[in-house]
């Protein structure tokens, strides 16, 4: 009888450490200290400041599809890359390349995360590495990729790291021209600047076109960020950030968005813009407080 009930016991305690093995391995956390690191090569001397068409450009997009792959990303349409040309200011032709994987869903429903990972390059003998601008939101797509690996999302998440943001949001334009993907685009989600302000504020845009999106932001756990909502009215107080980043050509084409960013500050478009600068734990909670964001729209 003894043996008996040492086994139901032996048994009982095996099934729980199984149960709890299995809760650990479907409830995934944000690796903060890789996100950092991420974020470190993006924004360093090594790529240049990332300006479209450089060697520098090309070495952070070669970190971001070993990133992308690494992590469980696929390849979106076959490939994880995707060029484009487009004609800039001067008139001259330049060709730009997307970063694109996905992680297919319960559903074909697709949820577009988005941030670019292109800057203004060099000027004279400075570089400018855009650390918040936009290599934050950059490495954040990484991080996302890693936690969505391990637990599988309703709607399939694409991870696009556009190109050429800074010369007019070609790399969205390019990607919003596919009207057969663009059909199951449910929403997009555009990170551009989220890691470097002094109040822990950022800025949710959007609400004031889809509205329906505000009850969402407002029921998530923003922890130690304070979640703002506005520049997104035309005749507003604040300047109107609708068509500001590359979540301006999804809205143009009548797909929903919300953009995380924070305000302009002393580093933006300066060369100053550099890892050094960015308070880590305002953009390690960042990143966490939009990836409840995405949780909860990814619940819808």
């Amino acid at each position: 009888m003894k043996s008996i009930q040492k086994l139901l016991v032996i048994l009982i305690v095996g099934l729980f450490i199984s149960c709890s093995a299995q809760q650990e391995k479907t409830t995934p956390t944000l690796d903060t200290d890789q996100l950092i690191e991420d974020l470190r090569f993006i924004s360093s001397d090594v790529t240049e400041g990332r300006r479209t068409g450089t060697e520098g450009n090309r070495i952070a997009r070669e970190y971001l599809i070993e990133g992308f792959e690494e992590k469980g990303a696929e390849p979106f349409q076959g490939s994880y890359i995707s060029e484009f040309n487009f004609t800039n200011r001067q008139g001259e032709e330049v060709t730009g390349v997307n970063v694109i994987g996905q992680i297919p869903g319960r559903s074909d429903s697709v949820i577009v995360i988005s941030a670019h990972y292109d800057h203004l390059g060099k000027r004279d003998s400075l570089i400018f590495n855009g650390a918040d601008d936009d290599a934050s939101g950059t490495a954040a797509l990484i991080a996302y990729i890693n936690y969505f690996s391990q637990v599988q999302p309703n709607h399939t998440l694409v991870f696009a790291a556009f190109d050429a943001e800074e010369m007019g949001l070609q790399g969205a334009r390019a990607l919003v021209q596919d009207s057969v993907f663009l059909d199951k685009v449910k929403m997009n989600i555009n990170l551009d600047m989220i890691a470097q302000n002094d109040s822990s504020n950022i800025y949710a845009v959007g609400t004031y076109h889809y509205p329906e999106f505000k009850p969402v932001l407002e029921s998530i756990d923003t922890g130690n960020i304070n979640l703002l909502f506005g520049h997104d009215e035309p005749s507003g107080e604040l300047d109107d950030w609708t068509f500001a980043s590359d979540h301006g050509p999804f809205h143009q084409q009548g797909v929903p968005f919300v953009y995380f960013g924070v305000s302009d500050h002393e580093h933006y478009h300066q060369h100053t813009d550099d890892f050094e600068t960015i308070p880590q734990e305002f953009y390690k909670n960042s990143v966490q407080m939009i990836l409840n964001a995405i949780l909860a729209f990814d619940g819808l």
